[in-house]
Order: C-alpha cells, then structure tokens, then sequence
C-alpha cells in the first residue's frame, strides 16, 4: 500500500505542473497536452507513452485498493470488539478519513476521467476537442468548481495521512527527529499538491484565466 500510494504522488505532482500550464495561456497549454500524446516517439507509438501510464496506474490502484481491503480485515480480525470509548487517540483528523476520503476520491477521478479524458463531457455544451477551452468551460460553472476545490481538499486531507504511513512502513519514522521530518513532509506535499490543482479553477472563477 505504501509503494502505490507513492506512486500516486509520483504522478499527482506531474499532472498538477501540467495542469499549472494553463496559467501560461491557450497554446502553451495545448502544446503540452499535445507533446504528452508523442512522448517517447519514434520508441513508443502515438499515445504510446500515456496508455503505459494508464496502465501503471490501473495496476497502483488495483494494488492500493487491494492492500486497504486487506487492511481493514486484519484490524478487525485483531479488534473483533470495538472499543467501548474514542476519545483523544492522539490520531490526526486527516487519519479518520482515509477509508471515506479514498471511496470519495475514486468516484471523483472516474467523474474527472469522463470530464476530461474518455467521455470529454462539456457541461456548458461547448466544444470539447480543444483541452484548454474544455479546462476553462468546465471551471467557469462555479458548482463545478466547488466540485473540483472539495475533492482537492479531500486529496490534501488523503496526501496528509498517507505519506506519513508510508514513510512510516518503510522504516523512516524510527527517531523522533524523523518522525518529525516526516510530519512536516507529508503536511508539505498535501499543501502543494492540494494547493496546486485548486490554482487553475480558482483562476478560471475568478477571470484570471478566461
């Protein structure tokens, strides 16, 4: 679980630099989007490059939903009683909406998926071939937005945790000096990436970007 749970960070922070491309205007934008399609050309074939990615992270997902299956079945099999009061666990709030967090995470990237990507869904009926117009059509319907801005906050809030218990299952907790630097990296990587992705809608509600 930790292993794809850092692979998903791997590339959260590559779409969230690409999705900041935006910030640069239509054709910087476009031009990205269109050199992912031929990265790794002549190697790979068109869209060679992003189906290996897809893949992957098909594969992570699979792995991540799987290790927190199983998880979850060996707590409770180790606690079949709950306990009687929960009260001051010392846990971080970010820790209690790991389960949920994930399960609302995943209804939001298949959502996202179909916005951009499979099902190129323009709410305001616009076109849908060009990805900058698409990107500002989609964030320019603010109940949109809030969509988008809510599910970031629940991916700060799954960032914040998770990181933290990878770091901690590969060993790199063991000092309070490191469990220290470890708080303070996972908190950091929450905030940018969270952050990051809520730029461009912002931008977009606001008329930065039009």
């Amino acid at each position: 679980m930790a292993v794809s749970g850092l692979a998903f960070v791997g590339f959260v922070l590559g779409h969230m630099y690409g999705n900041l491309k935006a910030l640069s205007g239509h054709d910087t934008f476009n031009e990205y989007a269109h050199h992912l399609r031929e990265l790794g050309e002549p190697l790979l074939p068109h869209m060679g490059f992003i189906w290996i990615m897809r893949v992957g992270l098909l594969l992570a997902l699979i792995i991540h939903v799987a290790a927190a299956i199983e998880l979850t079945r060996r707590a409770r099999n180790a606690r079949p009683v709950k306990y009687v009061v929960k009260k001051h666990t010392g846990a971080i709030p970010a820790s209690r909406l790991m389960r949920w967090g994930g399960l609302t995470l995943f209804l939001f990237i298949v959502w996202h998926l179909v916005n951009f990507t499979f099902g190129k869904v323009n709410v305001q009926g616009g076109e849908t071939d060009d990805p900058y117009n698409l990107l500002v059509d989609t964030f320019d319907v603010w109940w949109m937005t809030l969509i988008y801005l809510a599910a970031m906050a629940m991916l700060g809030a799954h960032l914040h945790h998770g990181v933290w218990s990878s770091l901690q299952t590969l060993g790199l907790t063991s000092t309070a000096a490191s469990r220290a630097r470890a708080k303070t990296i996972s908190f950091a990587i929450a905030i940018v990436i969270a952050g990051g992705f809520s730029i461009v809608p912002i931008a977009v509600l606001t008329g930065i970007i039009d």
